[in-house]
């Protein structure tokens, strides 16, 4: 979508702290994306990403563009128009992703050169763009989102209205340099939702959902699960007298407030720390963790109870009906091997869980997200099992426990199944062969083990494949060759002397 130039009341001037910056490009550097924000007045946006998110000991794990993950919640609701301002390569790969994974949804662009982004000729155009989609015949409400170089430039969109001809505005700056993952950005637009549908409920009336209320106090879930999930929980929730609840985030805006409407909250997701924030100002429980495994649900459905204040002989009773059977799926299926874990989907740690009661060998869980609050009953008891728990883990930590525990099966990301199979060992990509599945209850307890077991008993296929293929194709040799390559060790001698020779002149710049 281009900016279109509409009739429509005027709007603020728009004001910069600082003049932007005009080499906020994306080739500066993190540094010089983030001193140019600060510079140009997003300094309590940056600070308040730093607080939500802290990025640990190194700068942010390796990942895919951060704005995907917020660009994945506006595209899966309902009536809801998405616009990006950014870099048009950022924006091309962005909506490239998002249609690979089946948005099948438009994403409106407003573009820019040097001359719009220095003179605030950006705003205006992003502003007439708003103005010009904002039908309520067609949207609840319009997300905007900055990505990289208009946050380092100060694009204002606070600026803009909160709500036009009824279709509430909704403007977020997602930069590479003040998110670490795209699992956090899904929290910055869910948050910024959250916030907006708290207020006009607190203010009064607003509209009901689509579905029917059962007329039980509903526990909100926070993540995205498979979608059996919350139809397994409500089963465990019923012999207390409640019902899953709304799913966030939502598909629809009025679900929102079907969300706020709760009697508590069930961080099955920890990282959603915005979220987390606006339910806890609208008065909610929140509840780490969940039903996952036998320890598991009987610690979450105990959690549950006295969140909701129901009585002892219910809580029993929700116990007596479901661990006996998660118990059984357990011992139907059991894991054998030893297993390395890592993600960046926000549910390694529950994954890692229903692992152990599996009867796997799990030795390390890796994980892109923070470390929280909502997640400290799940490390504290992989912890207390001999596993070592990595939060903001890098590739490197992933490879690295790879290379020390010597797994029968790696889960991982993309990069650390490869690593995992060059070296002969059966791997299963967690996103989508792990997520893919359900966790919770009994459905979940037996849902991994012949997926796992499959996996590992391969391990002689990839040993039949590196015996037959050697090193055909590896090191030097790798690529396409109409010839059969010819070693050259007279180049590496050449390299390795003017290595030699570069590293002396270093040391004596030192010694000067």
């Amino acid at each position: 979508m281009n900016a279109l130039t509409t009739e429509h009341e005027a709007s603020a001037e728009v004001v910069y702290d600082s003049p932007p910056a005009t080499g906020a490009a994306c080739h500066g550097g993190q540094d010089t994306m983030r001193a140019a924000a600060k510079a140009a007045g997003k300094s309590e946006t940056l600070e308040r990403y730093a607080r939500d998110y802290p990025a640990g000991p190194h700068d942010q794990p390796q990942s895919m563009c951060p704005a995907f993950g917020s660009l994945r919640v506006g595209l899966r609701m309902r009536r809801t128009a998405t616009i990006l301002s950014g870099s048009a390569c950022c924006v091309y790969g962005l909506t490239f992703t998002s249609h690979f994974y089946g948005a099948r949804r438009t994403v409106g662009y407003v573009p820019f050169n040097s001359e719009t982004l220095v003179t605030g000729k950006l705003f205006e155009d992003i502003r007439d763009a708003v103005y010009s989609i904002a039908d309520p015949a067609n949207y609840d409400a319009i997300v905007i989102t900055n990505l990289c170089v208009p946050t380092a430039s100060g694009v204002p969109l606070q600026l803009l209205p909160k709500e036009i001809n009824g279709v509430r505005i909704i403007g977020i700056d997602v930069p590479g340099f003040g998110i670490p993952t795209h699992a956090e950005a899904k929290d910055v637009l869910a948050g910024a939702m959250l916030r907006y549908a708290r207020t006009e409920a607190e203010a009064g009336p607003v509209q009901a959902p689509r579905t029917a209320r059962s007329g039980k106090p509903t526990i909100s879930l926070v993540g995205e699960v498979f979608p059996a999930d919350p139809v397994g929980i409500g089963m465990m929730l019923e012999p207390m007298g409640l019902a899953a609840g709304q799913l966030v985030p939502t598909r629809e805006w009025r679900e929102l407030y079907a969300a706020l409407d709760c009697a508590a909250v069930a961080a099955i997701h920890p990282f959603y720390t915005s979220v987390y924030r606006e339910f806890e100002a609208a008065g909610r429980r929140i509840v780490g963790s969940a039903p996952v495994g036998h320890d598991g649900t009987a610690a979450w459905l105990e959690s549950i109870g006295e969140a909701c204040n129901v009585p002892r002989g219910r809580i029993e009773a929700a116990k007596n009906r479901v661990l006996p059977a998660i118990r059984g799926a357990l011992s139907a299926a059991p894991i054998k091997g030893r297993i390395t874990l890592s993600g960046y989907e926000g549910s390694e740690l529950l994954v890692g869980r229903l692992l152990i009661e599996s009867g796997a060998d799990l030795r390390y869980v890796g994980t892109a997200c923070p470390r929280t609050r909502f997640s400290d009953a799940d490390r504290e008891w992989l912890e207390a099992r001999g596993v070592h728990v990595q939060f903001r883990a890098s590739l490197e930590q992933d490879l690295a426990a790879f290379a020390e525990f010597k797994p029968d099966l790696a889960i991982g990301t993309t990069p650390v199944v490869q690593k995992a199979k060059e070296a002969s060992t059966p791997a299963l990509y967690f996103t989508n062969l792990i997520s893919s599945r359900p966790l919770m209850g009994p459905a979940g307890a037996g849902a991994l083990a012949q997926l796992i077991n499959t996996a590992i008993a391969g391990k002689s296929r990839f040993d039949e494949m590196k015996n037959f293929f050697g090193k055909t194709g590896s090191g030097d040799a790798a690529g396409m060759w109409t010839e059969t390559p010819r070693a050259h060790p007279e180049f590496r001698d050449v390299w390795r002397r003017k290595l030699e020779k570069q590293a002396k002149a270093r040391k004596a710049e030192e010694m000067v």
